[in-house]
């Protein structure tokens, strides 16, 4: 009786030793595999659950080599382009896809483990399939990436541009950027100021930028922009390139349609030929300057008062263009200037209807005629 006694017993012995041993070991593995990531990962996010913590602690260690290994210890660095709104999925993955990353999934288990998956800046980076994925993840997680993009539209006056400033990422201010507008030093253009020549893009600019710095990338790009063969087109039209981007100036803002470029743009060329004032409405808004009213650079509508005003940019009292450009013009403007149509007509106005196109009149009196009621 003594013998099946003592069996039991060592198997009573056995199973709970071996429960030991499991149990144990679950327990000094949460405790030691989520240090072991704190130590190659850092601190977890204090807002997972004891279980979580463990389970992507495994995860991390699991794939420790695809996450502290470099994608490519050859790489080149590239721009990386976070845009506002990815998930933290849809980035690993356009990291995988350029190359910068081994994994997507351990990659977004990194972001998850240290809670810095809703923490993703957008930007742009400058980024190296050299870095590991960790030394990745710090990087688009920094509140201030190395560069910002900066755009304007076509049509906007320096100070509009200036406005954009403050809230851009950059070093510039307003002040800053309007003195390097107005008292060009280094683009040798002998202009007095730069208005007209700061071309309307999107920008891949440095934070650390001097104002200097952007009226160069700006000019620099204007004049990237003049197709092949401009001096042929300027001299058929008897124009400087000067005259050329202040013409091209006015027409940007009178233009709703750009199909509609060339032919005002004759308008204008034939009234300057006939010397007769271009009696053009954006040059006596860019004469008034900002609007305190309406708070705005281009004042609409315009009282009769406003169209005597005295300046040499008021195109119903002087004759001739005026001294510079009024705005910043597209080069769909400028071709517009370019490639003007020999034009019949001498006056435009906009079409009572809403579509934004114009009435072009060949008489004071059709031009009379075509007014709305």
């Amino acid at each position: 009786m003594s013998k099946p006694k003592d069996d039991h017993l060592k198997l009573i012995f056995w199973i709970l030793l071996g429960l030991l041993i499991v149990y144990g070991s679950i327990y000094l593995a949460s405790v030691l595999v989520p240090r072991q990531a704190e130590e190659d990962f850092g601190r977890a996010d204090p807002g997972l659950t004891y279980v979580q913590r463990f389970l992507y602690s495994v995860r991390l260690e699991l794939d420790k080599d695809e996450l502290l290994q470099p994608a490519n210890s050859q790489g080149e660095e590239m721009i990386f382009r976070i845009p506002y709104g990815q998930s933290a999925g849809q980035i690993a993955a356009a990291l995988k896809e350029q190359g910068l990353i081994r994994s997507a999934e351990s990659f977004t288990n990194l972001l998850v483990y240290s809670g810095t998956d809703d923490q993703i800046q957008a930007g742009i980076y400058r980024l190296n399939p050299s870095m590991n994925s960790f030394t990745i993840a710090s990087h688009i997680v920094d509140n201030n990436p190395q560069d910002v993009v900066f755009s304007f539209l076509a049509g906007w006056r320096a100070e509009e541009i200036a406005a954009l400033l403050p809230f851009s990422g950059l070093s510039v201010s307003e002040a800053e950027f309007l003195s390097a507008v107005q008292h060009p030093a280094d683009e040798g253009l002998g202009y007095e100021s730069l208005e007209g020549y700061l071309y309307p893009d999107e920008y891949q600019l440095l934070r650390s930028a001097e104002a200097a710095d952007l009226t160069t990338a700006f000019v620099r790009h204007f004049y990237n922009q003049l197709p092949e063969g401009y001096e042929d087109l300027l001299a058929a039209k008897g124009l400087t390139l000067e005259e050329a981007v202040i013409l091209a100036s006015i027409v940007q803002k009178e233009m709703m349609l750009d199909s509609e470029g060339p032919q005002i743009a004759g308008v204008f060329l034939k009234r300057l030929a006939a010397d007769i004032p271009l009696q053009s409405d954006p040059t006596v808004q860019y004469a008034l300057g900002y609007d305190a009213e309406s708070a705005s650079w281009w004042k609409n509508p315009l009282s009769a008062a406003d169209l005597k005003v005295d300046s040499p940019y008021n195109t119903y009292v002087n004759v001739g263009l005026p001294p510079g450009p009024i705005c910043n013009p597209s080069l769909t403007a400028l071709m517009a200037v370019l490639n003007a149509s020999d034009s019949p007509y001498l006056y435009f106005r906009a079409a009572c209807d809403g579509s934004g196109t114009h009435v072009f009149s060949r008489t004071y009196e059709e031009h009379l005629a075509a007014a709305c009621e």
